[in-house]
């Protein structure tokens, strides 16, 4: 397993809407981030798409993060075959090894299985001539139909992208996810949450917490994952919450990022 970082580590720094930083976070400084946190890897996402880069700005992240050694992953929204080939030619050109992607089309629907099926077939070969992992998110679509999923298409270079908490809207614990979706999972995002039952009793809460201090249990899934022999990428993620201010976010935020790579280094030496 190597441990890193990505733009969803850091989404109020880089602006949500309606809280836009002074100062936005850009993609070199997430580099600079991830060498101050000293892990090899960033995962940029759509909130920070390398494709809307300007060709020297790109090609001076692409020269640092060489001279750095931090290995370069990329996400996604969509599964079309069109834009899956797009982004693996892009990704063969700069080096990126490995893309993930949610299957959402542009309006937030999520395609039949036998659409998205047929959209995964149709690039595999691309995938493997290219030596580039395609990880499916693990958000909008139960653990257990993305398995079947995979397991039609039967490729080692087209696996999952399994999120610890994003799939509890599916109702569906983190756990069976895991137990499920463990021996496809080429990438890894971790993270820690608390569930609390309504002062009155009459439901629950969920908030975000740093990685160490939730109901997630990292030893278990490290555990999980070393029984399997699988080493997926591990991004260090959270739900950070709103503070008084915009700078106070930030702050925490930075805070929250240390926090879980210090407590996730106990188990992952990379």
């Amino acid at each position: 397993m190597k441990l890193g970082i990505g733009s969803h580590t850091f989404p109020w720094a880089i602006g949500l809407p309606g809280a836009t930083p002074a100062r936005p976070l850009k993609p070199l400084h997430l580099l600079e981030k991830a060498q101050e946190l000293g892990v090899g890897l960033v995962q940029f996402g759509p909130n920070m798409a390398l494709g809307r880069l300007a060709d020297h700005e790109l090609a001076d992240l692409i020269r640092h993060a060489k001279s750095w050694n931090i290995d370069l992953e990329m996400a996604t929204v969509g599964i079309t075959p069109e834009l899956l080939r797009e982004r693996i030619k892009f990704a063969r050109r700069f080096g990126i090894i490995l893309l993930k992607t949610t299957p959402e089309d542009p309006a937030g629907r999520v395609p039949m299985r036998t659409e998205i099926l047929n959209c995964l077939t149709s690039v595999v070969d691309e995938l493997e001539t290219s030596e580039i992992g395609l990880a499916i998110d693990n958000s909008s679509i139960p653990a257990p139909e993305l398995n079947g999923l995979l397991e039609h298409v039967g490729n080692p270079w087209l696996g999952a992208a399994l999120d610890t908490a994003s799939p509890l809207a599916l109702l569906q614990g983190w756990q069976l996810s895991a137990r499920v979706l463990a021996h496809r999972t080429l990438s890894l995002h971790i993270k820690d949450f608390v569930v609390q039952a309504a002062a009155h009793g009459m439901g629950f809460s969920i908030q975000g917490c740093p990685v160490g201090k939730g109901q997630l249990s990292v030893p278990w899934l490290v555990d999980s994952f070393a029984a399997l022999r699988i080493k997926p990428s591990t991004i260090v993620e959270s739900w950070t919450p709103a503070q008084k201010t915009l700078e106070e976010t930030i702050a925490l935020e930075q805070q929250w990022a240390r926090q879980g790579v210090d407590y996730l280094r106990r188990f992952i030496a990379d």
